[in-house]
């Protein structure tokens, strides 16, 4: 990821309007897999996003990533909150990944206790 890249990832972290136009404009040609995912979280077209990113995702970090940005679909938020756990330690500085997991478990609504 170049840091042209991050500070996109970065600005849409914020929640920057121009951000998520500008990723999903660079999804169109890049060939990396953290922007592919991010586009995908807003794009239209997220299912050819997220299979260019499988294709492209070689290594452990690019793995995780996806398949951390896949797991919101189904609305598996404990799935989502395992795989950043694993995922954060190494990477700290995995913006996206936290930014996915913040929203993912902003959405949890509060059980009530069955007993």
């Amino acid at each position: 990821m170049t840091d042209r890249d991050e500070n996109v990832i970065h600005r849409l972290a914020i929640g920057d309007p121009a951000a998520v136009a500008e990723i999903v404009d660079r999804a169109k040609t890049s060939d990396d897999v953290t922007t592919l995912v991010a586009a995908a979280l807003f794009a239209s077209d997220s299912k050819d996003l997220l299979q260019r990113a499988a294709a492209l995702a070689t290594t452990t970090r690019d793995r995780q990533v996806l398949a951390i940005a896949m797991a919101p679909v189904p609305g598996d938020i404990d799935l989502v909150a395992a795989l950043a756990r694993d995922h954060l330690p190494d990477h700290p500085t995995s913006v996206l990944v936290a930014w996915i997991t913040a929203h993912t478990s902003s959405n949890i609504t509060t059980r009530k206790d069955p007993t």
